[in-house]
């Protein structure tokens, strides 16, 4: 092993013990209306993870008011933290609308939050693969 992959071992590996939420990255089919019982039932869910995490608000995020359907909303943006070496199901990418939901947290108003991913990052010499998300409530 050459020195860079000693450093980012041992990066990758305090980036891990910073990792202390739990979360679960999925994907959500559209929602469908069904005709007989005159209700909308929300499309099937994808896990594509569930592990650790580091969720940590971005500092410079503006919290911009945006309009969704007919109320306002206030985003918010984050960056979650996965372990560097998570894998995906084969030929998934992670992709702007893909969620993470906050399953356990040491801050306890964290936890049941629902982020919506806009944008992921990927590099072979980072500590963690960190992805852009937003609060939307």
């Amino acid at each position: 092993m050459s020195l860079l992959d000693d450093t980012l071992s041992a990066g990758r590996r305090e980036a891990e013990a910073r990792m202390r939420e739990t979360v679960r990255l999925y994907t959500q089919a559209d929602d469908v209306f069904d005709r007989s019982s005159g209700t909308t039932v929300p499309g099937a869910q994808t896990t594509l993870y569930t592990g650790r995490a580091r969720v940590k608000a971005i500092a410079q995020s503006t919290g911009e008011d945006a309009e969704a359907g007919e109320r306002e909303i206030v985003l918010r943006e984050y960056e979650v933290s996965l372990p560097w070496a998570t894998s995906l199901p084969t030929g998934v990418r992670i992709l702007p609308g893909t969620r993470v939901e906050v399953t356990a947290s040491p801050d306890a108003r964290m936890t049941g939050m629902t982020l919506w991913v806009i944008g992921a990052s990927f590099s072979d010499q980072a500590t963690a693969w960190r992805i852009r998300v937003e609060d939307r409530s």
